[in-house]
């Protein structure tokens, strides 16, 4: 995956919000470890040049207060970030539950 991976960048953020939530179609109450914003590269056509690159974002404190030990938060940190590659990679939420 890292080698398909071009013009996104992953950062670190203290927590969502709420643009953030209203972007993952979430309520102020809910949970949310990441988010992809960008434009897939399933929907990238030929007109795609000169562009920010997309992001991933991944939230610290909601991954912090929800994880129980450093084994969990490694292994949810993980399944996160991987999770928001697939949105890079154009699959729907439908698609990454099956993973």
């Amino acid at each position: 995956m890292r080698d398909r991976l071009a013009n996104v960048a992953i950062i670190i953020e203290e927590a969502p919000t709420a643009e953030h939530l209203a972007e993952a179609g979430l309520g102020p109450d809910e949970t949310l470890f990441g988010l992809y914003s960008g434009i897939p590269l399933t929907q990238r056509t030929t007109d795609y040049a000169l562009v920010l690159p997309d992001r991933i974002t991944i939230f610290r404190r909601p991954l912090l207060e929800w994880c129980q030990s450093e084994e969990e938060l490694m292994d949810e940190v993980r399944r996160t970030v991987i999770h928001e590659i697939g949105h890079y990679f154009g699959l729907g939420e439908e698609d990454l539950e099956k993973y």
